[in-house]
């Protein structure tokens, strides 16, 4: 069988970032020349190499599209939102006065007349009331519900934080799945070439039964593993769906290709900012403002308050014709807090309670804070590192591999399974560079929801 020569240069098509290397199409091309006697013709394009990012689909949807769809139609973050409102429309009413008491009536009417003009002391009085709470309870009920449409403004970027953090997870999830199903399927067209080609080869006597059923092997393995990346992809799509506030059966966003976004961490700044800036940990510093103005209000109950009363007395004139003046009242009473032990001791041991409770959970929170933003960047970290050596030094190499493989598979010097075995490193490779850039993007997104970074 006569041997083809290679071009003295590789095609501009074969060429990436100014290496000389044969991509995958390229080495299927000269198998087939090298088995079979077909004629060498370079194709208008190729595909993308793995270690760059993948063509876009024309329908893919970019992230910050969508990430504006969740804040706008979640429904988690729109009950989050009217939380919000309804906690600042407390305010207030929380420091208002109560209404004021109305009061109508008729006064000291004999019962065995029943006349209006028969006593002195009969009238027909209209009265006010106003209860006026102890000087500063109304300012501290007025802060108290303050402090909380606070922390519940807090708690609502909380939540929307952790939507976009579920959003920007569930996204990357499904765009490794779709590449990986993308170089599942380039990879197995090549192996189902390299399964004809060995048929062809052991057909003439030129290879053995093994070699097929080698290929037949890794083909199966193929398919399984698209099952698998089958079943993965509705549960990404799932989740993005009920992140957008989208129902069930609507179509979910295709995902821009896996890319590596590089992005210089640092620990401490990063927690600095965090403790500013986390709308969680600032929801409890609310709280535990909150929970000390209502600590000072307990404490006020131990003074009374006030009921200031004015009513205004109309007297009939007598039976003699004698007229009569009309009476005015103005009083104050006030409550009694003689209950101390049993009703305001214990109220104010709650608020002392509640508060040392929400100092706790800070410092928790701090604290967890802190770990998890460790964990984080610590894995950002590595999964870049795990990339780069992938793009940069892994996936070269193992190209590298296929091409020396070819040459001296061509020559019949190495048999036909270290050339499957070669390609098959190189899909493995291709989809280990795509996990660690997912993982890499999926720490950042968990950064982002620690650090408190709003997308809004």
């Amino acid at each position: 069988m006569s041997s083809v020569q290679l071009p003295g240069a590789i095609p501009k098509w074969c060429q990436v970032r100014g290496t000389r290397r044969f991509p995958m199409h390229y080495l299927q091309a000269v198998l087939w020349s090298v088995v079979l006697g077909m004629p060498l013709t370079a194709p208008a394009a190729g595909p993308a190499l793995s270690g760059q990012s993948l063509p876009a689909v024309h329908s893919a949807t970019p992230l910050s599209k969508l990430l504006a769809e969740a804040l706008q139609n979640n429904p988690e973050i729109q009950a989050a939102r009217k939380d919000q409102a309804a906690a600042s429309h407390r305010i207030a009413p929380a420091g208002a006065l109560e209404d004021p008491m109305l009061e109508a009536g008729v006064y000291n009417v004999p019962s065995n007349s029943w006349q209006l003009d028969r006593e002195a002391m009969t009238m027909k009085a209209i009265g006010v009331s106003q209860r006026i709470p102890y000087p500063g309870k109304r300012g501290l009920r007025e802060e108290v519900a303050a402090r909380e449409a606070q922390a519940v403004g807090h708690t609502y970027q909380e939540i929307a934080n952790r939507i976009v953090r579920d959003l920007k997870l569930a996204y990357f999830d499904l765009g490794l799945v779709i590449s990986s199903t993308r170089f599942v399927e380039n990879n197995r067209m090549i192996i189902e070439q390299f399964l004809r080609i060995a048929e062809t080869r052991y057909a003439v006597g030129q290879s053995n039964q093994a070699d097929v059923l080698k290929a037949q092997t890794q083909l199966s393995k193929m398919m399984d593993e698209l099952i698998k990346l089958s079943r993965e992809r509705p549960m990404a799509e799932a989740e993005i769906n009920r992140a957008l506030g989208r129902s069930i059966d609507a179509a979910a966003p295709l995902p821009e290709p896996v890319t590596l976004s590089e992005t210089k961490l640092q620990l401490q700044a990063l927690h600095e900012s965090a403790l500013r800036t986390r709308p969680q940990l600032l929801a409890l510093e609310r709280t535990i403002a909150r929970n000390e103005k209502a600590l000072e209000l307990a404490r006020k109950e131990y003074f009374p308050d006030f009921d200031v009363r004015f009513s205004y007395g109309q007297r009939e004139t007598a039976v003699d014709g004698t007229r009569r003046a009309d009476l005015v009242n103005l009083s104050v009473a006030f409550n009694l807090p003689v209950w101390r032990d049993r009703k305001l001791a214990p109220r104010v041991a709650e608020a002392q309670a509640m508060r040392d409770q929400a100092r706790m959970m800070y410092e928790a929170q701090r604290n967890e804070l802190g770990a998890k933003l460790r964990q984080q960047v610590a894995a950002a970290e590595q999964s870049l590192r795990s990339a780069r050596l992938y793009q940069n030094d892994i996936l070269p190499q193992s190209r590298l591999t296929v091409e020396a493989a070819l040459a001296a598979y061509k020559v019949g010097r190495v048999d036909f399974m270290t050339l499957l075995d070669s390609q098959m490193a190189v899909l493995n490779y291709e989809i280990a560079y795509a996990a660690a850039a997912t993982s890499h993007n999926k720490a950042l997104a968990e950064i982002d929801l620690v650090t408190g970074s709003s997308s809004f």
